[in-house]
């Protein structure tokens, strides 16, 4: 069973950033599809960007251009690099792995953007 926990969340300015990261363990990471997803105060959970087994990535348009998502499977990680933060961007971000029947969440970590 795989287990995800995030880190690099906390409190920027508008315009500034910040680098969420999960470390993935108890799996084989090379085989997941990586993803972030982000949850604002009243609304639901939003898909915010993914990253293929071979490194092909997709973004949300309303990151696309400002949010990096990368990984490193010999570390077992995926790192979300978000730059020109928008108050917009407030949400707590999750980790996710999918590969076939398996989905996995990590626990959330808060990013505040004040403007």
């Amino acid at each position: 069973q795989g287990q995800l926990v995030e880190s690099g969340g906390g409190l920027v300015q508008a315009g500034g950033s910040l680098r969420l990261s999960c470390a993935a363990s108890g799996s084989i990471f090379s085989v997941y599809t990586m993803g972030w997803y982000r949850q604002a105060p009243g609304k639901q959970r939003e898909w915010v960007a993914a990253i293929t087994t071979i490194s092909t990535t997709n973004y949300a348009d309303s990151v696309k251009g400002r949010f990096t998502i990368s990984r490193d499977n010999a570390k077992s990680t995926v790192t979300l690099q978000m730059n020109s933060l928008e108050p917009e961007d407030t949400a707590v971000y999750y980790c996710n792995a999918v590969f076939g029947k398996h989905n996995y969440w990590g626990q959330g970590t808060q990013v505040t953007v004040s403007s």
